[in-house]
């Protein structure tokens, strides 16, 4: 689907020449660099004689298609292949700066106050116990089984995007027996252009959360897993924040499974004691990933949780959790910040979620129906969990 470039002409010249002086024009290296994108839309592409050019030509090319008829966008996956290709830190950057724009923009994810002190060290944690009771794991399993990929096609005026309506990937989970959370961002299913972000109207946004579809169980990639998942579809769109980026769907039917319990008090985190966080998610609409223990949160208020993991696009809306797999916020978006040591590394990911706290304020304060229901939920989970009295 052709739309508005993702990044300016300049930043692709500076692709392709960061491209060509780490050896990736070489001819035996395109296939490896287009792995996971659709073959046919590859073979669509013009091939050319020299490599720089035809470099330069595959980034044209994919820089104007806003997605796949899979959901994938080209371009992120593109310059995540090329990433990882690349040891030279640098050069790498070039790469992961270019992917984080891209992977906001398609996903249409709000702006994210990078306030990280410059020059922040965080030491390595060699001096505490940092292992876990061993029922963390089946802790986990149980937590996971409440986690979905979400998929949510555009409409505008009522109807499918024109000309094809692409579905946008994000991750959702039980916060009821039948409400399920994810970002606003994601439901809203609009890439920015120009830095905006597109708002879908209200009827729409409502249309395209009865049409999403929302997949538990969706652990491996191959195509039999995929179409034996449980798919959800959602009624409509019960609450939802613009701001606090959460949306708050209502299932048809209640899925067989257990909710997450979530916090009642943002997670506080003291000065130069990191908490471990575990972010279960669905990156770039892929099979269920885990992102397990050094995931630091590093800084908090009322509203934001901040913290290293990896995530990509398509991670967006996943639960962020505890050790007890409560969940403590919802992570909304990511930036890639330069001069923040961490654990020896000179640049990091610092995520942002929003606190479970701040969301269920808001609930409380603009749809205490839906607030009500979830804490009724969250009552019987606390009810079942305590010991039964002989």
């Amino acid at each position: 689907m052709t739309s508005d470039p993702y990044l300016p002409p300049d930043d692709i010249v500076r692709l392709r020449d960061t491209a060509v002086e780490q050896g990736l024009a070489d001819p035996s290296l395109r296939r490896l660099l287009f792995e996971g994108i659709l073959p046919k839309y590859r073979g669509s592409l013009p091939l050319l004689a020299a490599p720089g050019p035809q470099v330069q030509s595959d980034l044209n090319e994919m820089n104007r298609v806003e997605r796949l008829v899979d959901g994938t966008v080209p371009l992120a996956v593109w310059l995540r292949n090329a990433s990882d290709q690349l040891t030279d830190a640098a050069a790498r950057d070039v790469f992961l700066k270019a992917l984080d724009e891209v992977v906001r923009d398609s996903a249409g994810e709000p702006d994210v106050a990078p306030d990280v002190p410059t020059g922040e060290t965080k030491e390595e944690i060699v001096f505490r116990d940092d292992t876990v009771p061993f029922g963390f794991l089946s802790g986990g399993a149980l937590a996971g089984a409440s986690v979905a990929r979400v998929k949510v096609l555009p409409y505008e005026g009522g109807a499918l995007l024109q000309p094809v309506a692409l579905p946008h990937n994000g991750t959702g989970w039980l916060i009821a027996p039948d409400l399920l959370v994810t970002n606003h961002h994601v439901v809203n299913a609009r890439k920015r252009t120009a830095g905006e972000r597109q708002v879908a109207a209200p009827a729409d946004l409502q249309l395209q959360a009865r049409g999403s579809r929302s997949r538990f169980d969706y652990e491996d990639g191959s195509a039999d897993d995929d179409a034996a998942a449980e798919e959800a579809h959602a009624s409509g769109l019960v609450a939802w924040d613009e701001e606090l980026d959460y949306a708050v769907l209502r299932l048809t039917g209640a899925p067989s499974r257990p909710c997450l319990r979530v916090a009642t008090e943002p997670l506080t985190v003291v000065s130069d004691t990191p908490v471990a966080v575990n972010i279960i998610q669905h990156p770039g609409g892929e099979p269920k990933r885990i992102a397990l223990r050094n995931n630091l949160a590093f800084d908090a208020d009322e509203r934001d949780l901040r913290y290293f993991t990896d995530t990509r696009g398509g991670s967006s809306g996943s639960p962020v959790l505890t050790d007890a797999w409560t969940v403590v916020a919802l992570h909304r978006g990511t930036r890639r910040v330069s001069d923040v040591s961490f654990q020896g590394k000179s640049t990091a990911f610092v995520n942002v979620g929003t606190q479970l706290s701040a969301i269920m304020e808001h609930l409380r304060e603009h749809s205490p129906q839906v607030h009500t229901e979830i804490a009724a939920a969250q009552s019987e989970l606390a009810r079942r969990a305590r010991p039964q009295e002989v």
